[in-house]
């Protein structure tokens, strides 16, 4: 017999989709390291692949579809455009599942955020 989670009962079809939707966009590592890197503080575009390793393009195409999906936000400051989380209970997943790695790899979280 399953047992059921106190607040998983009765969910529609629509919540798992939107949610299979999410984490199938955080299923790439580059956005998981952009939505990693952010969750520490917001940054621009050029900061943002200095941080990652990533190519100015490939980051702000990323950034592009974590937008257009509501987990992150941005606003202008001057010539610059400045990302920063929008959806805060998404990054706490993300924490939970870097920290839990790490823990089963026997490595610190901060050794992970290095790895990312």
């Amino acid at each position: 017999m399953a047992q059921i989670i106190d607040g998983f009962e009765g969910l529609s079809a629509e919540v798992f989709v939107e949610a299979a939707t999410t984490f199938g966009l955080l299923a790439s590592a580059p956005r998981l390291h952009i939505m990693w890197t952010l969750a520490q503080g917001e940054s621009d575009v050029s900061q943002l692949a200095d941080r990652v390793g990533g190519a100015l393009p490939a980051v702000s195409q990323h950034l592009s579809k974590l937008k257009l999906a509501g987990l992150v936000r941005s606003r202008r400051e001057g010539r610059r455009q400045v990302y920063h989380i929008d959806d805060p209970d998404v990054v706490l997943v993300v924490q939970l599942m870097v920290d839990q790695l790490a823990q089963r790899a026997g490595a610190s979280p901060a050794l992970m955020g290095q790895l990312l």
